[in-house]
């Protein structure tokens, strides 16, 4: 099911749980898998349908493609909300309209991907652990 994630299914899920949005997780979510319970969030959050989004590092536990597949699913959910999403994985946020990074807790850039390539040596070094030449492009 979650190999061909979208918000539909997301949805779906919620619904088929005993109390649907109401249901229990179990303390430490042992119920559900680590990327179940990103999943389950994710899906709460969008059926509420909010004008601000927080995404802090909801995204970690899937894997790249279910990644992908999610974040261009939100995109027509959340085109009228704004939408904050703290990442560590520069292949979630280099489309953000404004990335912001942080070293030791202090701002050290703030720009698209491409202005941050350019002028940012903290952001640089991170894409460059993180994806190829080519990528990162």
């Amino acid at each position: 099911m979650w190999d061909a994630l979208s918000i539909a299914q997301a949805r779906d899920f919620v619904a088929a749980l005993p109390d649907g949005l109401a249901s229990t997780v179990a303390q430490g979510g042992t119920n559900f898998s680590g990327a179940q319970r990103q999943r389950l969030a994710i899906a709460r959050a969008v059926i509420r349908r909010p004008e601000i989004y927080l995404f802090d590092d909801s995204f970690s536990a899937l894997d790249l493609v279910t990644d992908s597949r999610l974040r261009a699913a939100l995109v027509p959910v959340t085109r009228d909300a704004t939408v904050v999403l703290v990442a560590q994985r520069v292949s979630t946020i280099r489309d953000a309209d404004v990335i912001v990074v942080l070293d030791d807790g202090a701002v050290v850039g703030r720009g698209t991907h491409d202005e941050l390539l350019a002028t940012c040596d903290t952001y640089r070094e991170i894409v460059e652990s993180q994806l190829t030449a080519e990528e990162a492009a």
